[in-house]
């Protein structure tokens, strides 16, 4: 059913780079723009730039698909819409699709070429690439000053490396943050680590080793039961710890692919790709998961259980560790524990090999984003095909439309004092801010919305975080190190094909083989030689060795 509504907002989701127009052929039909930025800003019936609000002098209405979510169901009467067009006189034709159902629409509808102007809400857009039915839009960001200045006040270039297509364009216009924050972490009981004698106050500096001796003071004051009993069968907790040891890992049917991916990882200084999940860290890596194992501290259920049994766990008292990101923390914080006098505390990410490293860097500071298909193009023509790229611009890149898509009408729904400092409003609640209150931002108004609201600075980001997540990105910023992000291997779909028929049957392996390594079915001693060879054996070297073929091929593309 399409609706028609207002301007998208918020998503800064997307960033482009003047990566644009730095490869060979793409899969769209268009070859780019044939204007120059001169004839662009010739007779122009609207305004737009770096810092200005972009408006049409007369109404227009793009088509855009819109993911409904169960948790803020769509509203014809947002103010989110209303505030849209009064700024940028701008409205929406929406193709309004269940969240659950969202995903397979895209592919239908891009696939059958009936898509509708804008796509937001997309991860990846590899599957598209090929189709001729979307823009290599990172021919097209020039045209865009806000998002050009995100780039280049941030230094995205790296980050955009990151969603290049084996041509050297990209087909999303991703959102795009000035820093990285957020992610998983663990959550302990603070009162019961303290009294078992752990001293909280070098947490920031502790190592996985230094969290194994915290845990096991904690095993013996409590008189020898389970310490840990986590939630998504391991798999997320493997992925933080990968980071730590310069290793990848975490997989579980409870949570798909948390980290595992392709095994493999770049060093700098040869240039090259290698297999890091046979190496002495990744061993490292599994034998300290092994010895929580071995000593008792770590639930076998944990590998059985779903989360929500875990969670039970964690709640009644029989847990004292678990794995979360802030906005579970901050549920819980609102009346789920069963045990009186019960205090938490949100780690920091440990240390291991590779480093006190920031998890939430690794995979860089690119957010999902927005397609525009070749109908926009070929129905608008050129000229009217960049006023909506410069709307969009504005609604999704520039800190005007940033703010109004996440924290909505100043005045209405938040204030904002002399030093920029965001207050919500007292009656409206959103993302732990105002507990109780009896309106909510996303649901009532249609602001702090997962289609528009991600991207912006840090002092944006920060602004829709309660006291608590603030205090502990704080405390990570001020102790870790961002990861280097890999090169992307910028395969075409033969080359994608071929690795992925390794790649699959090989992670499966790797992923069986360290769950049989750290519950003991396997010895890290006696089975370590015989594992390597098996991953040689499924292609783990062949593996790598296409991948830095690839790499010196495309290698110009990066630079």
């Amino acid at each position: 059913m399409k609706k028609k509504l207002l301007a998208l907002t918020l998503a800064c989701v997307m960033t482009g780079l003047s990566l644009a127009g730095c490869g060979g052929g793409g899969g769209s039909e268009d070859e780019g723009p044939s204007i120059s930025a001169e004839e662009a800003d010739e007779e122009l019936d609207y305004t737009y730039g770096a810092g200005e609000t972009f408006h049409s002098n007369e109404p227009v209405t793009y088509s855009m698909m819109y993911s409904d979510h169960e948790n803020y169901p769509y509203k014809e009467d947002w103010l989110l819409w209303k505030a849209i067009e009064e700024k940028t006189n701008v409205t929406f034709d929406l193709t309004t699709v269940a969240r659950t159902d969202y995903n397979d629409k895209v592919s239908a509808s891009v696939n059958s070429g009936s898509a509708p102007f804008i796509v937001p809400k997309v991860y990846d857009s590899t599957a598209y690439e090929d189709s001729g039915q979307v823009v290599a839009i990172s021919d097209w960001v020039q045209y865009m000053p806000n998002y050009q200045k995100c780039v280049q006040d941030w230094g995205m270039e790296e980050d955009l490396q990151q969603i290049l297509a084996s041509d050297g364009k990209y087909y999303r216009l991703p959102g795009m943050w000035e820093t990285t924050a957020g992610g998983y972490s663990l959550v302990i009981r603070k009162d019961t680590f303290e009294e078992a004698g752990v001293d909280l106050s070098t947490e920031s500096s502790w190592t996985w080793d230094d969290f194994y001796e915290a845990m096991k003071k904690v095993k013996e004051h409590i008189g020898g039961g389970y310490v840990w009993s986590d939630q998504y069968q391991l798999g997320s907790t493997m992925n933080v710890a990968a980071a730590a040891y310069g290793v990848t890992g975490g997989f579980s049917s409870d949570g798909g692919d948390w980290g595992l991916k392709n095994g493999t990882k770049f060093d700098f200084d040869k240039d090259e790709f290698y297999f890091a999940d046979t190496t002495e860290e990744y061993k490292e890596y599994l034998a300290m998961f092994r010895r929580m194992y071995d000593d008792g501290i770590l639930d076998p259920e944990t590998f059985t259980q779903d989360s929500q049994q875990a969670q039970a766990k964690f709640f009644r008292g029989e847990s004292y560790v678990l794995n979360v990101n802030y906005q579970q923390l901050a549920d819980i914080l609102n009346g789920k524990m069963q045990v009186d006098g019960a205090e938490l505390y949100f780690l920091t990410p440990p240390g291991g090999a590779a480093g006190q490293v920031k998890v939430s860097s690794r995979d860089g500071r690119l957010e999902n984003g927005i397609m525009i298909t070749q109908n926009a193009l070929d129905e608008l023509g050129e000229k009217e095909f960049i006023k909506m790229l410069r709307f969009i611009d504005w609604l999704w890149y520039s800190e005007e439309g940033q703010t109004l898509s996440l924290w909505g009408v100043e005045g209405e729904t938040y204030t904002k004092a002399d030093d920029g400092t965001i207050t919500l409003n007292s009656d409206i609640y959103y993302n732990g801010i105002n507990p109780g209150a009896e309106k909510q931002l996303n649901v009532d108004f249609g602001f702090g919305n997962g289609v528009f609201a991600y991207g912006g600075n840090k002092t944006l980001q920060y602004s829709k975080f309660s006291e608590g997540e603030r205090e502990w990105n704080e405390r990570v910023d001020a102790n870790k190190e961002n990861i280097r992000l890999i090169p992307p291997i910028l395969a075409d779909e033969l080359q994608k094909e071929d690795m992925n028929l390794i790649k699959v049957p090989l992670m499966d392996y790797v992923n069986t083989a360290a769950l049989e390594f750290i519950t003991g079915k396997r010895d890290l001693d006696a089975d370590w030689d015989a594992y390597v060879k098996e991953c040689e054996s499924k292609g783990s070297t062949k593996y790598i060795d296409q991948a830095n073929e690839i790499y010196q091929d495309k290698k110009d593309l990066l630079n």
